[in-house]
């Protein structure tokens, strides 16, 4: 399954929108923390079939704001949210994000 890196509020609406369980991770590219979480997030993805989505927070400011005011949780980054049905069902940031904690979230 194909990762999508999202760059406009349009395609930020049309992932939200999508039936199912999905992954968007916020990712800051110049943040070491960032980088080991976006290692964790693609080394689950390796294992597991699930649609997901990046945001890159610098180059894309106005989609990870978006992301922030829509679903009222405070930006973060690195930040990953499991959305279902349009809903965020469970979300983590910095340290928090690992292969585990995120197989654990899609296991509930």
């Amino acid at each position: 399954m194909s990762q999508k890196q999202l760059h406009s509020i349009e395609e930020l609406d049309e992932f939200v929108a999508k039936n199912g369980k999905k992954l968007l991770f916020k990712h800051s590219t110049i943040c070491p923390i960032s980088t080991s979480a976006y290692e964790e997030f693609q080394t689950y993805l390796q294992d597991n079939q699930v649609e997901s989505a990046v945001i890159l927070v610098r180059e894309d400011r106005p989609v990870s704001n978006a992301v922030a005011d829509r679903f009222s949780i405070k930006h973060e980054s690195p930040q990953i949210f499991l959305l279902e049905d349009g809903e965020v069902k469970w979300h983590t940031s910095h340290w928090k994000i690992t292969k585990d904690a995120i197989s654990q979230a899609l296991n509930v």
